[in-house]
């Protein structure tokens, strides 16, 4: 399952909106096929894994287990259910790390290879496979966006220095911070920010596409069932302190990340948000002189390996 789990993040530009899935393929002790899903539209995880099986190895499917880090469709969308390419196949057991809370889905594949006689067991990394598509799932399950809120601050906790824009990352943390735009949707800021710092917000720093980029005041609000019904299923708020504390009062966030440089202080400025009682620590990464802490509702110590090159 770390395998599928590995596989399935390459997956994380090109799969969107879809989830990201890895599926391994396993017999007689050794690997006979695996792969990921590539791209929306195009071959979901299971089949790109019977697709790698060597003439040879077919025979050996009837015996094998197929590993699969979110449970295999079950309907026909832009390609045919996976379940059904499973039982066709022939394999013994269907090893799934998590259950599909997309509607279509909800555990019919499971039921439907159960169905067939096929030994399924559910729930092995199953935190680690959830983490992986938190993303897809938040927009599923609360029908808005996963929100990340994202501020920088100096060592005393200022945000910009008597109101005027402070260079508080390093190069290698905003070079950091391009790769998280290029993996989120949608990017927003407050009108005031926009006004004195006209920021880009883009991925100028890093390889990818650049995310939808908003700008938001009291005449032109947030509207999160917009966000929804345009596929939109991340959200990143780098605003100043009122348009993060407009989110943070209303409990609409999922992941917060503060970066703090150790060593620069100012004398006077606008004071970082307050962070929810309920935030805990998910990671805590030094860079140099600049830390970067992670926080969630619900935070738990997750390994997601990296994709594989």
């Amino acid at each position: 399952m770390w395998r599928c789990l590995q596989l399935a993040r390459n997956g994380q530009q090109n799969a969107k909106p879809n989830p990201m899935v890895g599926a391994v393929i396993v017999a007689k002790g050794r690997i006979i096929g695996e792969g990921y899903h590539v791209r929306c539209g195009q071959g979901h995880a299971e089949v790109n894994a019977f697709a790698t099986v060597s003439a040879e190895d077919e025979k050996l499917l009837s015996e094998a287990t197929i590993y699969v880090s979110l449970e295999p469709c079950s309907h026909y969308g832009k390609t045919p259910p996976c379940a059904d390419l499973i039982i066709k196949k022939g394999v013994k057991r269907v090893v799934v790390g998590c259950v599909d809370e997309f509607a279509e889905v909800q555990g019919r594949g499971i039921q439907k290879l159960r169905d067939a006689g096929i030994e399924v067991t559910v729930g092995v990394l199953e935190d680690e496979c959830k983490a992986l598509n938190r993303r897809f799932f938040t927009f599923h399950r609360l029908h808005r966006p996963y929100i990340i809120l994202k501020w920088a601050q100096t060592a005393n906790g200022f945000i910009d220095d008597h109101g005027q824009a402070l260079s508080i990352s390093t190069p290698f943390t905003q070079m950091l911070s391009h790769k998280l735009r290029a993996e989120e949707d949608a990017i927003l800021v407050g009108r005031v920010t926009d006004d004195r710092e006209h920021p880009q917000l883009t991925v100028r720093q890093w390889s990818g596409p650049n995310p939808k980029r908003l700008v938001v005041d009291r005449q032109h609000p947030l509207n999160l069932e917009v966000l929804h019904a345009h596929h939109i299923q991340s959200l990143i708020v780098e605003g100043g302190r009122k348009t993060l504390d407009s989110f943070l009062a209303q409990g609409l966030w999922d992941e917060i990340r503060v970066e703090t440089n150790t060593r620069l202080t100012v004398d006077g400025g606008t004071r970082a948000p307050h962070l929810p009682a309920n935030a805990e620590v998910v990671s805590s990464k030094s860079y140099g002189d600049n830390v970067i802490v992670v926080y969630s509702i619900c935070a738990r110590s997750l390994q997601v390996p990296p994709p594989i090159s």
